[in-house]
């Protein structure tokens, strides 16, 4: 089974002003088909894994073979950490969550203010490139964590929800070296709806 870069549910343009059509273009059409051509150039050398899903390939990592391991951790991360991120943001997008998802987030974090800066705070503090994660732990509690490159949260026993992207190649063209504006535009277009149903399915 090959995987395939999945496609966007809306125009490359659809989040401007806040993620530019040209740094869609090449992050989804570039970057993210890139992880997607390593990780099948990678599973193809070991035939016994074609068969698994990224998700099974992650969670598993550390079974894997050598000859493997480190190229589904890097390309099979980003592979799964992009098509996350791409359905948690939407032209509509914004606001703030409601219901189960809202309650179990004032829960964790006092309120959606304190969950807000807490996640800002990570994505910010992320040195180099990584990301800014909302993940439901073993135990159904909701966590923020920043993961370095592409690692997964998965291989951790993590679900994730909710992903930034802080690599240089998702914000540079537009923003340069001004991270905290792009985290602060992200908010204007989070799919809040997608979130509460990776919520609701990683309880």
């Amino acid at each position: 089974m090959a995987f395939e870069l999945p496609p966007l549910t809306y125009a490359l343009n659809a989040l401007e002003p806040h993620i530019d059509a040209k740094t869609m273009e090449i992050h989804h059409g570039k970057h993210h088909a890139t992880y997607v051509a390593k990780l099948n150039e990678a599973i193809a050398k070991e035939p016994s894994l074609a068969s698994k899903t990224v998700e099974d390939l992650l969670i598993n990592l550390k079974t894997l073979p050598d000859s493997v391991r480190g190229a589904v951790n890097n390309h099979g991360g980003g592979h799964l950490n992009h098509s996350i991120f791409w359905n948690n943001l939407s032209p509509k997008g914004g606001g703030e969550p409601t219901g189960p998802l809202a309650d179990a987030i004032k829960s964790a974090f006092g309120g959606f203010a304190g969950f807000k800066e807490k996640f800002t705070g990570e994505a910010a503090a992320r040195f180099g490139s990584g990301w800014a994660w909302l993940c439901v732990d073993k135990g159904g509690k909701l966590i923020v964590k920043d993961f370095p490159n592409q690692d997964n949260q998965l291989t951790e026993g993590l679900k994730p929800i909710l992903g930034l992207d802080v690599w240089e190649h998702a914000y540079y063209l537009k923003y340069q070296n001004r991270r905290p504006d792009y985290i602060a535009a992200f908010w204007n277009v989070v799919n809040w709806p997608d979130v509460a149903a990776r919520f609701a399915k990683g309880k």
